[in-house]
């Protein structure tokens, strides 16, 4: 529920003379529980708004929402903000042994709330009347909106008819009757080569991090049990050699608890947002497309008004009775082609201001994620280098 802002005695929230505070709106995603059994169990979360925007009913709410309310409001965002990158949410998780593992509910609810958060701060998407929905209607109401977005009260033969209209199309375009109109300005097309390769550089990274994960975990596995071996096989002696074998075992093991919390790390501040950066990409390449899609409606709009405007002239020099009926429908399509027109450019202007912000915000990511990731490796490779020094004089001396 929405708490009261504590006020003064004198009734302010702040003194007359000090300035208005700057807009904010932050959100935290928190405490995650499992809720429900079977294929029915799912995990929500606590998600708390903390603003001054005066649309907003107060200065903080708290709601609790499950993972396919995150993606009702992404959708909602994506057919609303044409043009406009929207954040990409995690991935659902289809192996059922690890939807509700602790380290991929932790990595699942830190993605939520960069996705959220992203929004809030975005100087449009902020401003969304489904966000604020969001984050201050309850849960029954939020799960009603969500059913219905989602398609449950469509009737069989709507969904029968969207199968039939995306099958007629794929069959003109496999037939040759109908060729797509594609964009083909110079700017235009670089920057879709360079998304491309983007993508496929992120993820040879993000797929190169994981295994590096993976090789810490394993290394860490071994040591662990190679240690507990050492310190047994040091158990059989009752000499020096004996007590060094027992240390060597001991230092495995502590090495191994480093590989281990570092693979943590890894996992956790590098390889999960080189993963991000893969879903941001997706969610641009997805813009792109809704961008050709409103060209080629501009396009064939603008074509069907010629052949309209053919038809017209021929219907007025024959003075024919359709004359009013098709200038009633010419103006319609008139005003649906500079619409459209309209929408495009829409996008256009859209796109070209969030690659400007999109390329600034992955300079300063990729930045933070190489750093982290060279910092802990030092980190690392120091912490292991300090273990073993520490034993070696033990070790020389059982071996003179």
């Amino acid at each position: 529920m929405w708490t009261e802002q504590q006020r003064s005695p004198s009734g302010s929230s702040q003194s007359p003379r000090s300035p208005p505070a700057q807009p904010y709106l932050s959100v935290s995603v928190t405490d995650p529980v499992k809720l429900g059994n079977g294929v029915q169990a799912y995990i929500s979360y606590r998600v708390i708004a903390k603003t001054n925007l005066p649309e907003y009913q107060g200065p903080e709410k708290i709601v609790i929402r499950r993972y396919s309310d995150f993606v009702w409001l992404h959708d909602r965002l994506f057919e609303s903000y044409k043009g406009i990158f929207i954040p990409p949410l995690p991935e659902k998780s289809a192996v059922e042994k690890f939807r509700f593992s602790a380290e991929f509910i932790e990595m699942r609810r830190q993605a939520l709330d960069i996705f959220v958060n992203r929004i809030a701060s975005h100087h449009e998407l902020r401003q969304s009347d489904d966000l604020r929905t969001f984050l201050q209607v309850d849960e029954e109401v939020m799960e009603r909106l969500r059913s219905y977005e989602t398609g449950l009260f469509k009737k069989p033969a709507d969904l029968m008819q969207i199968f039939k209209d995306v099958q007629s199309k794929v069959s003109d375009v496999v037939l040759g009757k109908e060729k797509p109109v594609e964009e083909s300005h110079p700017d235009y097309e670089k920057m879709k080569h360079y998304i491309f390769e983007l993508e496929n550089h992120l993820a040879e990274a993000q797929k190169q991090a994981y295994r590096l994960v993976k090789r810490h975990r394993e290394l860490g596995k071994s040591l662990s049990d190679f240690g507990k071996a050492v310190k047994l096989l040091g158990a059989c002696e009752e000499n020096a050699l004996g007590k060094a074998f027992s240390e060597l075992g001991a230092k495995s093991e502590l090495v191994s608890i480093k590989l281990q919390k570092e693979a943590t790390e890894l996992l956790m501040h590098f390889e999960e947002p080189l993963k991000d950066y893969v879903r941001a990409v997706q969610s641009i390449k997805a813009t792109i497309a809704e961008r050709g899609t409103a060209f080629r409606q501009q396009c064939e709009l603008a074509e069907t008004i010629k052949l309209k405007e053919i038809n017209l002239d021929k219907l007025m020099l024959t003075r024919s009775d359709k004359v009013r009926e098709v200038e009633i429908e010419y103006r319609e399509l008139k005003a649906e082609s500079e619409e459209a027109v309209r929408r495009f450019e829409t996008i256009v202007r859209r796109m070209s201001e969030e690659m400007v912000h999109f390329q600034e915000q992955k300079t300063t990511d990729m930045g933070v994620a190489f750093h982290e990731f060279a910092k802990g490796q030092a980190r690392l490779a120091n912490g292991i280098a300090d273990a073993w020094r520490s034993l070696l004089p033990k070790l020389e001396a059982c071996s003179v």
